[in-house]
C-alpha cells in the first residue's frame, strides 16, 4: 500500500514538473515571438522594394522626377506635374506600403489625364528616398509639401491609398483649407488592424507608428471621400465604415471590391464628380 502511494507520488511530481516544464517553455516562446515583433515592427509596416524609375519608363513622360529637400535636410523622391486643365487642382499622392511609386502608375497616369497637377512622394526609407521610415517622419513631409503647393498658390486634393490614408488624413486635420480628401482602402488605425491579426500580442503597447485616423477623422473639414472594398481582406470594410460614422464623409462601399482594385471600379470618375466647384 505505501509502496502503491509512493509511485502514485512521484507520478504525480513528475507530472506537475513536466507541466511547469511546458508553461515555461510557452512563456519563453512568447516573449521571443513579442520581442520579434516589437524589434522588427517597422519592417513588418513599411515594405519598400525595387528600384524607383524614371516617370518615362512607366508611360509617364509629362512627370518629372525631383529630389526634394525636407526641413530637416533629409532629400525626398518625387513626382512631379503641373496641372494643365484651367482651374484644376494638384492632387498630392500618398502610397501605400509596400512596393514604390512606378507600382501606383496606372492611378496617377489616370489623374494626369484628367488634367490634374501631381505631386506623389516616395516615402522616406523607400526607393530614390533618404532616411528612415516613421509615422512622424510621413506626417511632417506630407506637410511640408502640403505647404509648398499651397504657397504657389494650387489648390490641393488629399488622395492616401491604404498606407497613405493615415497621412493623408493627418494633413488634412492640419490643413483645413485642403479642397478634398480621398481615402482609398483606409483602416481606423495601424495598431487596430494589427491588433485583428495578432490577438494575441498587446500591440497597443508595442506599437510606434499607429496611425491613428479614427482619433481625428472628426476634426477634418475638407470634404472626405472614403472608398473601400466589400471583399477588402487586408483592411477590412468596417474600418472605412467606422471612420465615416465618426467624422463628415461619404462613404462609397464598392460591391465585390478587394484591396487594391478599387480604381477599376470607378473611384478616380466618383472623385471628379464629388470635387468641389472651383
Amino acid at each position: 500500500m505505501e509502496q502503491t502511494q509512493n509511485l502514485t507520488h512521484d507520478h504525480t511530481a513528475r507530472l506537475r514538473k513536466g507541466a511547469f516544464v511546458l508553461i515555461a517553455v510557452i512563456a519563453a516562446l512568447y516573449v521571443l515571438a513579442v520581442v520579434y515583433m516589437y524589434v522588427n515592427q517597422r519592417d513588418l509596416l513599411f515594405k519598400p522594394s525595387g528600384v524607383l524609375p524614371e516617370p518615362s519608363a512607366v508611360g509617364l513622360a509629362d512627370v518629372e522626377g525631383l529630389s526634394l529637400p525636407m526641413p530637416d535636410g533629409t532629400d525626398l523622391a518625387v513626382w512631379s506635374a503641373p496641372a494643365v486643365a484651367e482651374g484644376a487642382p494638384t492632387v498630392l499622392f500618398f502610397h501605400g506600403q509596400s512596393g514604390n511609386l512606378g507600382d501606383r502608375a496606372d492611378r496617377l497616369r489616370e489623374i494626369l489625364n484628367s488634367g490634374f497637377g501631381l505631386l506623389a512622394p516616395s516615402y522616406r526609407g523607400f526607393p530614390g528616398s533618404d532616411g528612415t521610415p516613421s509615422e512622424a517622419a510621413f506626417v511632417a513631409d506630407g506637410l511640408a509639401l502640403y505647404d509648398q503647393l499651397s504657397a504657389q498658390g494650387q489648390s490641393v486634393v488629399l488622395h492616401g491609398q491604404s498606407l497613405g490614408t493615415g497621412v493623408a488624413a493627418a494633413v488634412a486635420a492640419q490643413r483645413p483649407d485642403a479642397e478634398l480628401l480621398v481615402l482609398e482602402a483606409p483602416f481606423t488605425a495601424t495598431v487596430d488592424v494589427a491588433a485583428e491579426r495578432y490577438p494575441w500580442l498587446p500591440v497597443s503597447l508595442l506599437m510606434h507608428d499607429k496611425f491613428a485616423t479614427r482619433d481625428i477623422i472628426g476634426q477634418i473639414e475638407a470634404p472626405t471621400l472614403i472608398f473601400h472594398g466589400t471583399e477588402d481582406i487586408v483592411v477590412p470594410p468596417h474600418h472605412g465604415t467606422a471612420l465615416a460614422e465618426g467624422g463628415e464623409a461619404q462613404l462609397f462601399m464598392i460591391e465585390g471590391g478587394t484591396h487594391n482594385d478599387l480604381w477599376s471600379h470607378g473611384l478616380w470618375q466618383t472623385v471628379k464628380d464629388n470635387l468641389p466647384p472651383q
